[in-house]
């Protein structure tokens, strides 16, 4: 018997169907050893020795892959061709040479690029020993990230409360995300024009061209500054002499992009298809592990991978799959998009290894029409987007005729002036035919070079029809989407091609940023994480420094380095960065971090006043204060001034009318007391009055549904004024009330309640829908409020289905008894069973399920605790009858004195 390991489920039961009776394929369910969370996992002073712990699912796993092996002829281990299955082989090489269960078996490593049938059989045939440069890498890698993260983790805990981690990876790409709202902050946003002529030949045909020079100054983009100089140039231009100077046309091709690597099918995919990184790996996983499809033969289903392996930055594509492509573009498109000659691609992007190829079809016969009803729909269109690219990638060239047109101008005021016009002809389609990549940002010059222009010839006549001047304003750097921040760290040769999408997903996790369409934005403790690490850890935010490390660990699957070596450079480094921030103070701290951050949090008033003064005192400066909860905004003055608002400086009311008493809204009509909008550190909020030394005035916080600067007097009264009374229940003659709590609006009545859909509803909801929406959630029944979202079915290592449900929190899985949450990264509607699984298992192994209590043993009492409570017993006694309560014997006490010795053991 032959044992075949695999990583995952759907992969061991497609290579299951190949193989003959002779094989047993197992899967691993990913790694079955990893570093624990806690100290000493890595020890530097013991030459980086790595203690490995196994939890319960994998101990399962390995016990039935150890059972397996023990008198089998041969283990193949047959993971991933990357880094992390190199891994994965290597660890259950090295527990099963522990457990000695591997007398007599013969050991075989083999990759494969593609879970199909013809390279499961090649790859049996040229079987190999471990890389060990590769699992070196891997060593290097999981020991560096456990060492940043164990080391800088503690201290952000310690320094700066509110904080989460901390990584090796993470902490660059935060840095990458802050860096660019710091830009956007900073940016000062400039007027310019610019000058559009609508041009008419005598035939009656218009065209468009720019203004580009006055005089014999070619004009700038930024250079007509105002109106007044827009205006005086439109009155140049308008019934002006102009004739043709020049017309210039020459042949351009567009040549297709390489088949797609990790970083471009995530960036592609975000951009078409509108997934996130992490759904477009999962999407790809599957597509990779295996497809049930319907034999073309007629012969029943089959089990086939439908792309090669997800996880690579190599460009290339091997000679018979693009033959395979030549054939199917001659067949599909026809000779003419075929080129004479193969393409060959090689790729840009630093650090690149290539050492697998491309993600593309396992058979690119396949089309993307023919397979779609086999598919679900997010896995139908990645495939076709796959599909599309490696075809496109070896059909001809895309060709234009591109013209530019030089029109001279003498002025009504006497000035010569140029105008130029650009234009372009799709000459032949090529590989546009098919397909063409999105673009994340597009510039006001590619508008005009996609524009067509009419026949025109030197020394034509023409004249203008229409002069426009238009006003523009410069803009800041965008933020980034996933796939322009992927684009970036891709760049910069930050991370590898496997983790762009846990790293996002932990920034998303640690809520360190946020997403607000698709642009990612930091959060403030994101923001505060970074400004920590650029004051004290700056070199190990660098991005050169970040990118030399990974340049590092792929030499060292190269086996051009030694992976201790490596590590002891870097930790003697950065353990002394450590110990000096040590003894720090917390004030040290966040007067580094008022230095940086100051721009975002300190916003310039422009009337040269010194924007950290206080406004609720005299001679007090603001600056950031750290909680239990994280940072906030105080005044040095404290206690005497009890001034506080939140981190972000967006959050603060602003106007004329804002003052340090907050932003006057108007009176209340009732009292005649005033009304203010106002900020403090848990949000803002509306006042009625000012503070008395005997009583505080009514707040009401303002909803995150509304925006604070839309915040006027009639909202502030409504706010104020609740809970507002819809009516009586016609059952109870009791009140229905509606307000806002901790999970949004709600109606309440007799201790019942129920949600409200929107903020807005708090105020109209009338006393026909109330009743009914708490007759709604009365029939539904305390225990029916979750529902289910997914049925995962069952699993082997479980007892009972495995369902994703909606319940009052969030999404969750649920087992049995235990309820796992599931992450914010996580998309409940695409999870998949093993994921699931996964979670139920960690949450199990927490205690996740609900159990019983175990009633305390009571503790032995001293003499004294004794005496105090024999003393009230009798006295609660003798209370409850009149007369005092009998003493325990010497038996009973010698009894419970026992009892109490036996729970104390």
């Amino acid at each position: 018997m032959n044992i075949v390991i695999v990583e995952s489920a759907a992969k061991a039961k497609t290579i299951n169907k190949y193989l003959g009776k002779d094989y047993k394929v197992i899967a691993s369910f990913g790694h079955v050893r990893d570093l624990p969370s806690k100290n000493g996992s890595v020890q530097p002073e013991n030459d980086f020795e790595m203690h490995w712990d196994t939890d319960g699912k994998s101990s399962k796993i390995l016990s039935e892959i150890t059972k397996a092996v023990k008198g089998a002829d041969k283990l193949i281990l047959a993971t991933d061709p990357d880094r992390e299955g190199e891994a994965i082989s290597w660890h259950i090489l090295q527990v099963l040479q522990q457990k000695k269960a591997l007398k007599d078996v013969d050991i075989e490593r083999v990759a494969f690029n593609a879970v199909t049938k013809k390279a499961i059989f090649e790859a049996l045939e040229h079987p190999r020993e471990i890389d060990q440069p590769l699992v070196s890498a891997y060593l290097a890698r999981r020991a560096l990230d456990y060492l940043v993260g164990f080391t800088l983790s503690p201290v952000l805990w310690r320094k700066l409360p509110g904080s989460r981690s901390a990584g090796r990876v993470q902490s660059v790409a935060l840095r990458l995300i802050c860096d660019r709202e710091l830009e956007i902050e900073k940016f000062k946003s400039q007027e310019y024009w610019s000058l559009e002529a609508q041009l008419k030949k005598d035939s009656g045909e218009t065209f468009l061209a720019r203004l580009t020079t006055v005089g014999d100054k070619k004009l700038g983009r930024l250079d007509i500054e105002n109106e007044e100089e827009a205006t005086r140039l439109k009155t140049a231009l308008t019934k002006a002499s102009y004739s043709i100077k020049s017309v210039e046309s020459r042949a351009q091709k567009r040549n297709p992009q390489a088949p797609f690597t990790t970083s471009t099918l995530q960036q592609e995919a975000s951009r078409k298809l509108g997934f996130g990184a992490r759904r477009t790996m999962q999407v790809a996983q599957k597509l990779y592990e295996g497809i049930e499809l319907n034999s073309p033969e007629g012969g029943g289903a089959e089990t086939v991978g439908l792309i090669t392996y997800m996880r690579t930055d190599g460009v290339q594509i091997v000679p018979e799959a693009v033959q395979a492509c030549r054939e199917v573009i001659a067949g599909q498109f026809g000779q003419t998009y075929l080129p004479q000659s193969p393409r060959e691609y090689k790729s840009k992007a630093k650090n690149a290894q290539e050492a697998h190829e491309a993600v593309r079809p396992t058979d690119l016969s396949r089309l993307p029409d023919d397979i779609a009803g086999s598919l679900d729909k997010d896995g139908a269109r990645l495939y076709k987007l796959i599909w599309q690219r490696t075809i496109a990638s070896q059909m001809q060239s895309a060709e234009f005729e591109r013209t530019t047109v030089d029109i001279a101008v003498t002025g009504t005021d006497g000035g010569s002036y140029g105008l130029r016009a650009n234009g372009s002809v799709l000459v032949f389609d090529g590989f546009l035919k098919l397909y063409e990549e999105g673009q994340d940002e597009k510039s006001d010059s590619e508008d005009d070079d996609d524009r067509r222009l009419p026949p025109l010839a030197k020394g034509d006549a023409i004249s203008d029809n229409k002069i426009e001047a238009k006003q523009h304003f410069t803009e800041p750097p965008p933020r980034f989407t996933e796939a322009t921040l992927v684009k970036n760290m891709e760049e910069l040769g930050i991370g590898r091609p496997s983790t762009y999408a846990s790293t996002l997903g932990v920034l998303r996790d640690r809520e360190y940023v946020r997403f607000d369409k698709k642009r990612l934005i930091p959060e403030d403790k994101g923001r505060l994480v970074t400004a920590f690490l650029e004051s004290f850890f700056s070199r190990y935010v660098e991005y050169d420094f970040t990118a030399d490390l990974e340049q590092k660990l792929d030499l060292i699957s190269d086996n051009k380095l030694l992976w201790k070596d490596v590590l002891r450079d870097f930790w003697q480094e950065f353990i002394g960065a450590v110990d000096e921030i040590k003894d720090l103070r917390i004030s040290e701290v966040l007067d580094a971090l008022n230095e940086i951050l100051g721009p975002h949090i300190f916003r310039d008033p422009g009337d040269g006043s010194d924007p950290r003064k206080c406004p609720a005192c005299e001679d007090g400066q603001i600056g950031l204060k750290v909680g239990r909860y994280g940072a906030f905004v105080g005044c040095t003055n404290y206690p005497d001034c009890r001034y506080t608002r939140q981190f972000s400086e967006s959050d603060q009311p602003v106007g004329e009318e804002a003052s340090s008493d907050g932003k006057l809204l108007g009176e209340d009509p009732e009292t005649g007391l005033p009304v203010t909008l106002r900020t403090g550190r848990f949000g803002p909020y509306v006042q009625l009055g000012d503070v008395e030394e005997d009583k505080k005035p009514k707040r009401s916080s303002v909803p995150k549904d509304y925006d604070p600067q839309t915040v006027d007097l009639k909202l502030a009264l409504e706010l104020l004024s609740l809970p507002r009374i819809i009516g009586n229940h016609p059952e109870t003659d009791k009140p229905i009330k509606a307000n806002f709590g901790r999970y949004g609006p709600y109606i309440e009545h007799d201790g019942s309640y129920a949600n409200l859909e929107s903020g807005p509803d708090v105020f109209t909801v009338g006393i026909n829908r109330a009743v009914t929406l708490l007759a709604e959630k009365k029939s539904a029944g305390p225990r029916q409020r979750a529902s289910v979202l997914k049925e995962l079915g069952e699993h082997a290592d479980l007892t009972g289905p495995v369902q994703v449900m909606s319940g009052r929190y969030g999404p969750y899985v649920k087992n049995g008894k235990i309820n796992a949450t599931l992450p914010k990264s996580a998309d409940p509607e695409t999870i998949t069973l093993e994921e699931a699984v996964a979670l139920v298992k960690a949450k199990a192994e927490k205690g996740g399920a609900k159990k019983t209590r175990a009633r305390a043993k009571p503790k032995a009492k001293t003499t004294k605790s004794k005496a105090k409570s024999a003393t009230k017993s009798t006295a609660k006694a003798k209370s409850k009858t009149g007369k005092a309560a009998p003493r325990k014997t010497k038996s009973a006490k010698s009894k419970t004195a026992a009892s109490s010795s036996e729970s104390a053991s």
